[in-house]
């Protein structure tokens, strides 16, 4: 079997697994009928942390005189129903205990007593909302450990990130029913939880506009627009390398920043022989681009997906938050690209120009205008779609999906895409895997405390001050992405953000896009920080043009200095919300 034919095999059913879990119902459901003699006892709240999450999976007890009369887990959103039979005469005189547990919590005790209650038609209802106060048990070191150790496989390379993330929740969830089934406080998360807290908004939507690429791929369109943008430069590189920018930039927005260096990166390594400069020189400030330009959409960039999933934010509030900061941005890049290279674009060789735009012509058509004709109508019913998907009250991974589900039977029918070569080569399995491999790591850190103990520790230091918080996450992000993969730290930072949103007085939205311009603008800092930074230096290592570590960042660290320093003071000034 081929990896590919594995990697879809494993992410389809994983799929089917989430979905046979996605009618999960509440716990406690009645009993059938109560005895004759006795009165059913209904005690019913919602149990939280101490940030008013709600804890799922926590187990509820509950006894008369030691003997257990109702045992269960909470729901979804931590509410409980105990719900048992007592018999009426002893009911007066009868003395409930209630003890609630799980792992990484400090089990809490209280008890009822008959005159608490309300009484109707031979009921008795108590609610009792309780909170748990957290506990840094087994569960959490050890989910912790597994988390640091997973993301040094990540961000250091030492393994396939894919496999990582794998092996690291795997890991957990082996130890979660081995030894968390002989003492519970090993328990880090239930399988159940694990597949709920794959984000498959996320997923479809990548794989959506994976398709989509990948079929417009065939079209040549990619490569004609550099064609274009060399004849409007008309042999000056310096106006070359700026096209070439914004044209990554806006595809990037719309798109994919990986994506899109994957399409470009073959062909500013032609044009860059070409006129017989270094290829990096372009391909640098090609991917410092796509990963500005990747910020300014919802779509754009990982982290934002993942933000806009997780924060409920729209594609147009993405875009009237973040797109101007990004063209100022993207002047700074321009400016920034003029002082390091501009010397070295000076020293282009060009013999003929007239000439070589006759030969780009020739080598980068449009080889299928009718396929292209339909991707881009159903491409820009798909962007509609991403602008409006607030009012219709629609997820952006079902706008991705019916455009490329529209799209792929469209070439399909007409014989234009081989399917199996579209679903081995363009869709990228092993990202998307990790994706979800990556949801489950977090789910654990989240639900062991880890993250609920970064947060207080962040809440802390900002004294509950708005403009402390947003520095501190815009700078942390950007540093923290610099150095490790931007994609596992916005994993771990959305429930952190999500809380501080919450209990900092005017926050709003605006820490949302204190961490979007930090994960993003510092995925430029070194060559590992951003999917795409990887995937260019890769393709250009292929053909023989190695950059080392020290290198790319010793270009683009200080670009990603200026940019954050730029978008932190855009929030403070502007405070977009």
């Amino acid at each position: 079997m081929r990896p590919s034919s594995f990697f879809t095999t494993i992410l389809l059913l994983i799929f089917s697994t989430s979905f046979a879990f996605a009618g999960h119902g509440p716990a406690g459901a009645p009993p059938a009928e109560i005895p004759a003699g006795h009165v059913a006892i209904n005690i019913s709240g919602i149990i939280t942390d101490s940030h008013s999450e709600p804890v799922n999976e926590a187990e509820i007890s509950v006894f008369i005189d030691r003997a257990l009369v109702f045992s269960d887990t909470t729901a979804h959103g931590g509410k409980y129903l105990a719900r048992f039979a007592c018999p009426e005469e002893a009911l007066p005189d009868t003395t409930f205990s209630v003890i609630v547990r799980k792992a990484s919590f400090a089990t809490q005790t209280f008890q009822i007593t008959a005159d608490q209650f309300a009484h109707r038609e031979g009921n008795c209802f108590i609610t009792e909302d309780i909170v748990l106060p957290r506990h840094l048990g087994p569960a959490f070191w050890i989910a912790t450990i597994t988390f640091v150790m997973a993301y040094i496989l990540i961000s250091f390379e030492l393994l396939h990130r894919t496999v990582a993330a794998m092996l690291g929740a795997a890991l957990m969830l082996v130890i979660s029913y081995t030894i968390g089934t002989i003492n519970p406080e090993f328990r880090i998360l239930s399988y159940e939880a694990a597949i709920g807290a794959i984000d498959m908004n996320v997923i479809f939507l990548l794989m959506g506009m994976m398709i989509i690429i990948g079929i417009l791929k065939h079209t040549g369109v990619f490569q004609w627009c550099a064609y274009l943008s060399y004849k409007l430069a008309r042999g000056n590189v310096f106006v070359l390398a700026v096209y070439l920018m914004i044209f990554t930039a806006v595809s990037s927005a719309f798109l994919d920043n990986v994506t899109t260096m994957l399409l470009l990166t073959g062909v500013a390594i032609e044009i860059s022989l070409s006129l017989a400069i270094n290829p990096l020189t372009l391909l640098v400030p090609l991917v410092l681009a796509s990963n500005v330009g990747g910020t300014a959409t919802l779509i754009g960039d990982p982290p934002n997906i993942m933000i806009g999933s997780y924060a409920g934010l729209t594609f147009t509030q993405f875009v009237v938050a973040l797109a101007l900061i990004c063209v100022v941005s993207m002047v700074a890049l321009v400016l920034y690209t003029k002082l390091v290279w501009g010397r070295e674009y000076k020293g282009a060789k060009i013999d003929n120009v007239e000439a070589y735009t006759r030969e780009l012509r020739e080598r980068y058509k449009i080889t299928d205008a009718t396929l292209l004709t339909y991707g881009l109508a159903i491409l820009a019913f798909v962007v509609f779609l991403f602008l409006s998907h607030g009012f219709w009250h629609m997820e952006v991974s079902v706008a991705a999906l019916i455009g490329a589900s529209v799209f792929l039977t469209i070439a399909l029918v007409t014989g234009k895409v081989n399917l199996l070569e579209l679903i081995e080569k363009d869709i990228e399995w092993p990202t998307l895997m990790f994706f979800i491999f990556l949801f489950m790591l977090v789910g654990a850190v989240e639900s062991s405390g880890l993250l609920a103990l970064i947060a207080d520790w962040i809440l802390e230091l900002s004294a509950g001050n708005f403009f402390v918080a947003c520095s501190l996450i815009i700078w942390v992000a950007a540093i923290m992405s610099a150095f490790v993969d931007n994609i596992p730290f916005t994993a771990t930072m959305l429930p952190i953000v999500a809380y501080l949103s919450t209990v900092i007085p005017g926050a709003e939205n605006t820490l949302w896009w204190a961490l979007a311009l930090g994960a993003c603008f510092g995925g430029n800092g070194t060559m590992i920080g951003a999917s795409a930074n990887v995937v260019t230096v890769g393709i250009a290592e292929s053909r023989g043009y190695k950059i080392s570590f020290l290198h790319f960042m010793k270009l683009a660290f200080p670009f990603m200095i200026i940019s954050v320093v730029i978008a932190h003071a855009w929030l403070f000034i502007f405070r977009p919300v």
